[in-house]
């Protein structure tokens, strides 16, 4: 491609953020595999006819946004949730001592229903279409301290079974990416306090009644395409919920 076809743009934009919509698009096509390494910065510039510089300030950009990784001495790679790094970028619950905590996820139900109302606006889909419905027990060195329901779109997620959840060693996003080729690149969270209901009390082993942190998510793979709703309660006995500023 020619920087001239570059330019030619219906909506202008800094050369800079031409090359990363073209990155991501690639990223998005599956040029490179989740946690494959990309061209090099002398590569991608001669592959668009633009200067080093350009694509480093896209590269810079798309890191960021933890689309790729930089890794010092050994070049940039496509993101991938299968990095440990990764882990904690969407789940901000971290213990009150400041230890890092080993997660466990355990899948509780799985099951197919219809959208509802509410489902189809979220995941912009349209009431009566199938969605796949999961339950999880998230724990931290054993105790429960997350119980989840997700909702998937069916046309992407239906052949997902509690077996093939249960047979999996890693994160949920690493097998929604390793299984099912999406992968969640931006989430929206929703924070609320609630009271524990029963159902919630004995899964997370605390009294009914006792306050709880709910956290509604929405994450969305490339191009803004919603994949996952889930809402989630938290128990915040021994943990709080931590987000950095600035």
């Amino acid at each position: 491609m020619n920087k001239s076809a570059v330019l030619s743009s219906p909506t202008f934009s800094p050369l800079y953020r031409q090359i990363k919509a073209l990155l991501v698009q690639q990223l998005q096509s599956g040029e490179w595999h989740p946690g494959e390494s990309i061209p090099s910065e002398t590569e991608l510039a001669a592959r668009f006819a633009v200067s080093q510089g350009t694509v480093r300030k896209a590269i810079d950009e798309l890191a960021a946004e933890h689309l790729l990784v930089r890794r010092q001495g050994k070049g940039t790679f496509d993101a991938s949730h299968d990095d440990p790094r990764a882990f904690f970028r969407f789940l901000r619950l971290i213990p009150l001592n400041g230890e890092i905590q080993q997660a466990k996820s355990i899948p509780l139900e799985c099951w197919r229903a219809k959208a509802g109302v509410e489902a189809a606006r979220m995941l912009a889909i349209k009431v009566g279409d199938p969605i796949t419905v999961l339950r999880r027990l998230l724990q931290f060195d054993g105790q429960p301290i997350v119980v989840d329901e997700i909702y998937l779109p069916g046309a992407i997620f239906g052949a997902i079974t509690l077996e093939m959840l249960k047979d999996y060693n890693g994160s949920l996003y690493s097998f929604f990416e390793d299984r099912f080729d999406v992968r969640m690149v931006r989430a929206e969270e929703r924070l609320r306090a609630v009271a524990a209901d029963r159902s919630s009390a004995e899964l997370l082993h605390v009294a009914e009644g006792s306050p709880l942190l709910s956290v509604e998510r929405l994450s969305f793979s490339y191009a803004d395409k919603p994949v996952e709703w889930r809402r989630g309660l938290y128990s915040t006995q021994a943990h709080c919920y931590f987000n950095e500023l600035g």
